[in-house]
């Protein structure tokens, strides 16, 4: 959330020869990568995943790269490559060509966490927390008693009609992948979803502008997802990484592919035969990265616990996992750890 009175953006700090204090990430979490050098041939590639693909094979894809990795790209996903780029060239615009005061008339509220809008501060738990190098705008987008548009940016005209677009063609992936994920498990194909209920979906752009000193700090701390399940898209410049075998490695960006994170409540859901996926993003001082990702989770009075026995984790309501996780700070997995069951 944003600090109570600040109007800082991570962007308008661009131009600065050091990266503030408030930036610097300790020692044990730098990144020792230098974004565009070639120095991870070595490294293992995430699942590629091709949803046409007809038998049996899909589920076991699936099922293979949940329990190695908690993430994987998506191909021949059905979601139109046009609305996937017109996304990440609006979500650009805005955060390059709209002057800071109109960014700033839709800025978050201060005193909530993950509120609505243009903000810098999402993950942080106190004021004594390193910052990351990231602006962002969420939105609010299902179920539908929650999208506003008129909360949304008006600077194009059809920004809005795309953000919902958008908003709807997610939704179904989600649904499909969480449906194959299920059968991958021997469930039936509703089980997880089930598990989950209603979608509780927001869209966050994310914008990592250009660092004077990427290696002190990182554009998204190390974390699992909240919820269920986290489709992203990004540019070509790169900067995630998912923690794979205790050794970070890069997500390579794939064109018009769709990035899939396994959230914690489905490594709940799944009695931890499936793991949420730990994740970062680091910065580079050359190029702006950008990223949309749409997170879909349970209600805050949902309550999930495993589907197969015997249960490894204790159940919660998810409202009161989402309390904690704000107000421990995410920090790896140490959340989801909490719940397991001795």
């Amino acid at each position: 959330m944003e600090a109570v009175g600040t109007q800082i953006r991570v962007q308008s700090l661009v131009g600065e020869e050091a990266v503030p204090p408030q930036y610097v990430q300790p020692l044990e979490t730098r990144t020792q990568r230098v974004v565009g050098c070639r120095d991870d041939n070595d490294e293992p590639s995430l699942p590629v995943i091709d949803l046409s693909d007809n038998g049996d094979s899909v589920p076991e894809q699936l099922g293979r790269a949940c329990r190695d990795w908690g993430a994987f790209h998506v191909i021949s996903h059905g979601v139109p490559v046009e609305l996937l780029r017109e996304m990440r060239r609006l979500s650009r615009s805005f955060f390059e060509d709209c002057a800071m005061d109109q960014k700033l008339s839709y800025a978050c509220d201060p005193t909530s966490p993950a509120s609505e809008g243009y903000g810098s501060r999402m993950l942080v738990a106190s004021n004594d927390t390193v910052l990351d190098w990231r602006d962002y705008f969420d939105h609010h987008t299902l179920p539908l008693s929650r999208r506003d548009p008129s909360k949304w940016p008006h600077f194009s005209p059809n920004y809005r009609k795309v953000v919902a677009e958008y908003s709807d063609q997610m939704n179904a992936l989600a649904e499909k992948l969480l449906c194959l994920i299920s059968e991958s498990l021997g469930l039936p194909a509703s089980c997880i979803k089930d598990a989950i209920g209603e979608f509780y979906q927001n869209i966050t752009v994310s914008y990592y502008p250009p660092c004077p000193q990427p290696e002190l700090t990182l554009g998204l701390q190390s974390h699992s997802d909240m919820g269920g399940v986290t489709l992203l898209i990004q540019d070509d410049v790169g900067g995630l990484e998912v923690l794979k075998d205790g050794k970070w490695v890069l997500v390579n960006p794939l064109s018009d592919a769709i990035l899939v994170i396994l959230a914690d409540q489905t490594e709940v859901i799944t009695n931890g035969q499936y793991k949420s996926s730990v994740h970062r993003a680091i910065t580079n001082a050359k190029k702006a990265r950008l990223s949309v990702a749409t997170f879909h989770d349970p209600g805050k009075t949902k309550t999930v616990s495993p589907a197969l026995k015997p249960p490894k984790y204790r159940p919660v309501m998810y409202g009161d996992y989402v309390s904690s996780w704000y107000t421990k700070g995410p920090e790896g997995k140490r959340n989801i750890d909490a719940l397991l069951l001795q």
